[in-house]
């Protein structure tokens, strides 16, 4: 059995369908465990069906209060077939791998969310400038008012998706090896090695003109241990 910590509070999301039956003891249904994930998470990957094959594309998403939204070009067969048949879209993030005293008690320390349901298409141009907007400063705050204003051509080129949080789920494991009692007199190290992601030096742009100023900061991490 892996290692659960459970959080309490919001309220549950989740139908059958989105019940974990492996390793259900790892299982939240919280809203605000959710949020957190997909919050934290820097990209996702949406699932779908496309002429009878199935295709996980990788994406970049972003979260409104009980919606999640991801973009495209409107010329992706991924957002093409997005648009029109159930998807799954999940994150995931690494904070650990866990080393027992066994290989099959190896595991890794994670969290993760899996999102089902039919997307809806943000259509009016004025949608999909607000929702870009909010994207743009969840990862960089205060950026999108210095940036060359989005033209309508672009936002014309641009497919905007998205899924409510009411048929959603989260996995969650932390904590130690989990070896049986016949494991741990075992002469072989044991423990976890935290894996961490963050933003790096900025690296400027060789045509950048003279007297642009630099980052005030580097970019807001999105990932953290647990």
């Amino acid at each position: 059995m892996s290692v659960s910590k459970r959080s309490g509070g919001g309220s549950a999301v989740g139908t059958g369908f989105t019940r974990v039956r492996r390793l259900p003891e790892l299982a939240h249904y919280d809203r605000r465990v959710i949020h957190e994930v997909l919050d934290a998470a820097t990209h996702c990957h949406v699932a779908h069906v496309i002429d009878g094959r199935p295709v996980a594309t990788p994406t970049l998403h972003w979260r409104i209060e009980e919606r999640v939204y991801w973009h495209g070009s409107v010329a992706s067969r991924m957002l093409k077939a997005g648009a029109l048949a159930e998807v799954c879209l999940t994150a995931t993030l690494i904070d650990g791998w866990v080393l027992a005293r066994s290989a099959f008690n190896h595991s890794a320390n994670y969290r993760s969310v899996m999102c089902f349901g039919r997307p809806e298409v943000t259509a009016g141009a004025a949608d999909k400038a607000r929702l870009l907007e909010v994207f743009t400063e969840r990862l960089f705050p205060g950026r999108w008012a210095k940036l060359r204003p989005v033209s309508r051509k672009e936002l014309g080129a641009t497919t905007i998706l998205s899924l409510p949080l009411d048929s959603a789920s989260a996995k969650v494991r932390v904590g130690p090896p989990d070896d049986p009692e016949r494991d741990r007199g075992w002469p072989v190290w044991a423990g976890v090695i935290p894996l961490t992601q963050r933003a790096g030096r900025p690296i400027a742009d060789a045509g950048l003109a003279a007297g642009v100023p630099g980052l005030p900061r580097a970019p807001r991490g999105r990932r953290r241990s647990r």
